[in-house]
């Protein structure tokens, strides 16, 4: 059992850094373009693959995380464990906001596209958000792995 969860922990977190990943470059990519067009496009695609992969793995990862820890027998107050938890909630800080700036961003440029106008200058305002929330979310990933994979001895209580 402890390989079967640690292959879907492991794939869970490939889905979930992989996802955003992608999802920036194609969010970046389409805003470069200032096409409304083309940006409520790619805004319905990325919506739809946070919906359907990062949601998913977001619900799916504290599960199997817990209970590979309890098949190995680490305790989730162990200091690398408990840190990566905490990392886990800022990431959602982060993603959660992000999310609804996509679907803000996707419905503004619809808007524009089928106006036939240039997009707002709300929409420059919320990207601006939305990439800037994206750093953290990303380097708190990072070290999550980085955690992860080295299992420090860390004394957080």
């Amino acid at each position: 059992m402890e390989e079967l969860l640690r292959l879907i922990h492991v794939l869970g977190a490939t889905v979930l850094f992989g996802t955003g990943a992608g999802i920036a470059f194609f969010m970046v990519m389409a805003h470069r373009t200032r096409n409304p067009a083309i940006i409520a496009h790619v805004g319905g695609t990325v919506v739809l693959a946070d919906t359907i992969f990062t949601a998913t793995a977001v619900i799916l990862q504290p599960i199997t995380g817990a209970w590979l820890a309890h098949e190995i027998g680490w305790s989730l107050s162990e200091g690398w464990i408990a840190l990566s938890l905490m990392l886990y909630v800022v990431t959602g800080l982060f993603w959660l906001p992000v999310v609804y700036i996509q679907i803000l961003l996707r419905n503004l440029a619809r808007k524009a596209a089928t106006d036939g106008t240039e997009l707002p200058a709300r929409y420059f305002r919320l990207y601006r958000i939305w990439f800037a929330c994206g750093f953290p979310a990303f380097f708190s990933v990072l070290a999550i792995f980085w955690l992860m994979l080295t299992k420090p001895a860390i004394d957080l209580f």
